[in-house]
């Protein structure tokens, strides 16, 4: 099985929350503790400039997602862990893709459109009032983030599938101009964490103030669980838990007999004080482990910034090799730097014995990724008919291809003709 790379960040502009750690970080250590699968989450602390102007906000924000991706058990060891800010590749991958976008791209970005449609709403006569050009052009930054390490999968929200599709264009276009050097990311989508509510039922987010924070004090998160909307039925009238974010939530956290214990109080007409106040007792009684762990973090953060800077080291040892190789594809070399191509031109020219072995090893290549193809050939009733109509087959197909498919066809063409001159085809 191949190595698949999962990349993950969250940007720091605010306290992580429930909605953070069930639909971000929980999944993503889960995902990083699977064979097969090299992790890299990052503070995206370039991406919080973008809305915060905040310095000391971004900064605690900073402090505080380190912590809780430390407290829930990320192991740094297996995943690479780091800040955004502390790989200079990235901000310079910015700029090359950059300049392999079209403008009418990043008109269509959905954060762009919000605001143009919120300035309309509002009666602006400038469309793009308010609209700093990392708002509109952080797309590319998103790109450069994923690109650098060539994710193939990146776990996001439905809201974000459109800037993996961006991202899988301006690679492209780079790919097409100069060289193949960037995968095709694919963006996952859990449907079930994007249903986390919060407090008014809506989906939690800092944007609607209706988080719960992950790490606040009992009596805080007491507090605002009490807030949590709900309808007024009484105690003893039979309650729809799956239309509850008292049950919700709880049920993000439950096991499945837990879960179905709690749905039959509520079908059982469980009063919302005493629901309210379980979901309390189940949450506090899960968190309190971590919670410990966190706290005694934020009373280390040189620890935490040296994980960090182990982070960034293990990050750049892919990073700077590979920018290495981006510049070069776009022209930005070194002065005497000869091309590959260049250098194959002034090569001596391979004797005809070397020629010949080269081509006998080709063929056997061939030959191995064919040989379940000749096999059934061989194996059939009449392999003379079934070998004719094998070549036929390649050879109008031939007329379909182009390129490097097309050189790879008449190979494989020719190959099989040798290989079946024996049924005189």
């Amino acid at each position: 099985m191949s190595q698949k790379t999962v990349l993950t960040g969250i940007t720091t502009t605010g306290t992580p929350h429930i909605g953070n750690y069930l639909g971000a970080i929980k999944p993503a250590i889960a995902a990083s503790q699977k064979p097969g699968v090299e992790s890299f989450f990052f503070l995206a602390d370039y991406h919080a400039l973008i809305k915060c102007h905040d310095p000391e906000r971004v900064a605690q924000s900073s402090r505080e997602i380190a912590a809780t991706w430390l407290a829930m058990g990320l192991d740094t060891d297996v995943a690479t862990f780091y800040r955004q800010s502390d790989i200079p590749e990235i901000p310079e991958l910015t700029w090359i893709l950059t300049c392999m976008t079209g403008k009418g791209l990043m008109n269509r970005s959905h954060a762009y459109k919000a605001s143009v449609d919120a300035n309309q709403a509002a009666g602006k006569n400038e469309l793009d009032d308010g609209v700093t050009m990392g708002l509109f052009s952080y797309p590319m930054l998103m790109a450069a983030d994923i690109l650098m390490f060539n994710a193939d999968i990146v776990p996001v929200g439905k809201d974000q599938i459109q800037h993996i599709e961006m991202t899988r264009d301006i690679a492209g276009s780079f790919n097409h101009t100069y060289s193949p050097l960037f995968k095709m990311p694919e963006a996952q989508v859990d449907v079930e964490t994007q249903l986390i509510p919060g407090l008014d039922g809506r989906k939690m987010s800092k944007s609607y103030d209706n988080t719960l924070p992950l790490f606040c004090a009992p009596d805080t998160l007491y507090k605002l669980i009490k807030q949590i909307d709900t309808d007024s039925k009484l105690p003893g009238e039979a309650k729809d838990p799956d239309n509850s974010t008292v049950f919700q939530l709880y049920n993000c956290f439950a096991s499945l007999d837990q879960a179905q214990q709690m749905r039959d109080k509520f079908v059982n007409g469980i009063g919302w004080g005493d629901a309210k106040r379980e979901l309390f007792e189940f949450l506090d009684e899960k968190l309190a482990g971590p919670r410990d762990e966190y706290n005694r973090l934020m009373n280390d953060l040189p620890f935490v910034e040296a994980v960090l800077q182990k982070g960034a080291a293990k990050a750049r040892q892919k990073s700077v090799p590979f920018m290495e190789e981006i510049r070069i594809a776009a022209g930005i070399r070194p002065l005497p730097f000869v091309p590959d191509s260049a250098a194959k031109k002034v090569k001596k020219v391979k004797s005809a014995a070397d020629l010949a072995k080269a081509a006998e090893g080709r063929r056997r290549g061939i030959l191995m990724q064919l040989k379940s193809v000749i096999a059934a050939v061989e194996a059939s009733a009449e392999p003379a008919s079934a070998a004719a109509q094998l070549l036929a087959e390649k050879t109008a197909l031939l007329g379909a291809l182009k390129g490097k498919a097309q050189d790879k066809a008449e190979n494989e063409l020719q190959v099989l003709t040798e290989e079946f001159a024996k049924y005189s085809c």
